[in-house]
């Protein structure tokens, strides 16, 4: 792999499977400095095997811990230049059913996360008036999905804050972005009901989910340098076809 990410410091979260792994070897395969967070303890071994700086474990969701997590990245890096949200949780409930636990839980973890990431990272990107913010999102947050609003609304808040924070920084150098998947062949599609995945592989025009390496390049050109310097509050969409804007 080439060196598009050379010299570059990323914090990648959901690292330890799924897209967030595949990004954060896609990272180190094209030059960057990265360091691997999740709550699953396994991305330390994981980091140690993979060649990375760092496994950090953390909860995306706990305010103190993301400051830790990212002051802890920062002395280990020397600086963090890519910030890559890519954690999260899906589980499957019709609305008349859900729990206020479960909908505030969703929230919690699928989008007050990336605001606590984004807050924490975003005083050294400031000073420095260079940095990249890439937070994954869904497809489901553009269309809706049956026995999944909890999810798809949480997705959408991502992509909102994402416009939002895009438009209040991007004049000083810190380039804030999306990607919205389609369903992707992870642990986290692997909790929905068999009848379900069934259903929405019939509906999407290339007839089959996607894999995480496939999502990975999109994470890749927001990241680099010439090519990911005009996506400014923009959401990039891997999805089979299940949505075209």
């Amino acid at each position: 792999m080439n060196g598009m990410l050379s010299g570059r410091a990323a914090l990648v979260t959901g690292a330890a499977g799924g897209i967030g792994l595949a990004i954060a070897r896609l990272y180190a395969a094209s030059g960057a400095a990265v360091i691997g967070a999740d709550r699953d303890a396994r991305v330390v071994d994981l980091a140690s095997a993979e060649g990375w700086a760092a496994g950090i474990v953390f909860d995306a969701a706990d305010e103190r811990s993301v400051r830790d997590a990212v002051s802890t990245a920062g002395e280990r890096l020397g600086r963090i230049d890519i910030l890559v949200a890519s954690h999260g949780i899906l589980t499957e409930s019709p609305v008349a059913a859900m729990t206020l636990d479960r909908w505030e839980e969703t929230l919690r973890i699928d989008l007050t996360s990336v605001f606590l990431l984004a807050r924490a990272v975003l005083p050294g990107m400031l000073e420095r008036r260079d940095g990249r913010i890439i937070a994954v999102a869904s497809q489901l947050a553009l269309k809706g999905g049956d026995g999944l609003a909890h999810y798809a609304a949480a997705k959408a808040g991502v992509i909102a804050f994402v416009k939002s924070l895009a438009l209040e920084v991007s004049a000083s150098g810190v380039l804030v972005n999306a990607i919205a998947p389609g369903p992707i062949e992870t642990p986290l599609v692997d909790g929905i009901s068999e009848d379900w995945k069934a259903a929405k592989r019939a509906e999407l025009p290339l007839g089959r989910f996607g894999r995480p390496e496939e999502v990975a390049p999109a994470a890749l050109l927001l990241a680099s340098d010439p090519g990911g310097n005009l996506f400014v509050g923009q959401t990039l969409g891997p999805n089979s076809g299940d949505v075209m804007p």
